[in-house]
């Protein structure tokens, strides 16, 4: 299949990515202890919203670097040069992770290694790396081996929270202390390999978008993954669990399949028939999706450490004072969710800020 450059960004994309971000807000950042459940991760087993955010996320990673490769690659970049960027990058992506987590509290001791960030480094690198280095054919195994690999590790080691083998792994390599909890980390080392065939799903979508099939035929092709991919989740899911903390193969499937219905929906609208209008707050998000994702996480810290009195005389953190005080006659579920909306609405308004700023500033240079 022969490759062509994608010469425009594609919106329907940057709007795929502005809606996984916009929604990472909202579930990161309930104004209280009592967001409604469909807001929060599951405890263990099962997929609930919150739980689709990641993955979106990484399979995002791999369609856009691959259409990015292609692009680069049709400017006749060469291989070793694209590598040493993608290095770069992935590195930069890495440690801005690592910043994030000695933020508020700086203690080599106890510095979690992994995280949201560095997980999204490592799928990034393997990506790019795959895609400039293998035909898209070996990636494809690569992806199935992986799911089956882990899957039968899964299958035959203990699935439960104390005691699995991805904490086992996290606690020898890094010791209890780095990780999120003392004996388990949901951005752990081995659940990273189910990640990276997350991504390479990305790539294989990003694959066949820089191909010559018409926008319909790239519409029937993504679709009809999707519903396949889904229908596979959901039936392993009788024997493999669907788990986001593990990355289970089941939870790959499922919310692969999930990513590429929604990507699909979002294509149909935006690339075929062109209502473009209704998505521009999402794409202004999405074309900026890590700096907003660094920004509100910085500042969700700083709420967390600075504290006030309410009107009861409590001692709260001050995005829970702020929600007390806007939206006190609220249920508590909806002051939650309402204070959660407002932030992801703030830093909308803020990027829509930077962006006229950044543009501006280019005029001017």
């Amino acid at each position: 299949m022969n490759l062509k450059p994608v010469n425009q960004r594609l919106i329907s994309l940057d709007v795929f990515r502005g809606i996984t971000i916009a929604l990472m807000i909202l579930v990161n950042s309930p104004g209280n202890a009592t967001p409604y459940y469909w807001l929060e991760h599951s405890a263990w087993n099962g997929c609930t919203l919150a739980d689709l955010v990641f993955p979106f996320f990484i399979v995002i990673v791999g369609i856009s670097s691959v259409l990015a490769l292609t692009n680069l690659k049709a400017m006749s970049a060469s291989t070793p040069r694209l590598l040493e960027k993608v290095i770069q990058r992935s590195g930069y992506i890495f440690l801005m992770g690592l910043l994030l987590n000695v933020i508020p509290h700086f203690d080599l001791s106890t510095l979690r290694i992994l995280g949201v960030l560095q997980r999204i480094a490592i799928c990034y690198f393997f990506s790019a790396l795959l895609f400039l280095t293998t035909r898209i054919q070996t990636q494809a195994i690569i992806m199935l081996v992986l799911l089956f690999g882990y899957g039968c590790l899964m299958t035959y080691t203990p699935f439960i929270l104390d005691g699995n083998l991805v904490g086992t792994i996290d606690r020898l390599v890094f010791g209890a202390a780095h990780l999120y909890t003392p004996t388990f980390d949901p951005e752990g080392l081995l659940s990273t390999l189910p990640a990276i065939a997350s991504v390479l799903l990305g790539n294989l979508i990003g694959f066949g978008l820089t191909s010559s099939r018409t926008n319909k035929q790239k519409l029937q092709w993504i679709s009809a993954a999707s519903l396949m991919l889904v229908f596979i989740g959901w039936i392993l899911d009788f024997t493999l669990p669907i788990n986001k903390a593990l990355w289970s193969s089941s939870y790959v499937l499922l919310t692969g399949g999930i990513a590429l219905l929604v990507f699909s929906i979002l294509y149909f609208f935006i690339e075929i028939k062109h209502w473009i209008r209704w998505s521009k707050p999402f794409a202004l998000l999405g074309r900026h999706a890590m700096l907003v994702y660094m920004l509100h996480v910085l500042f969700l810290k700083i709420q967390g450490i600075i504290f006030m009195h309410n009107s009861e005389g409590a001692t709260v953190n001050f995005r829970v004072y702020l929600t007390e005080v806007l939206f006190s006659h609220f249920t508590p579920e909806n002051a939650a969710l309402c204070y959660a909306v407002s932030y992801t609405l703030l830093w909308l308004l803020v990027i829509k800020g930077f962006e006229k700023w950044q543009k501006q500033y280019r005029s001017f240079n």
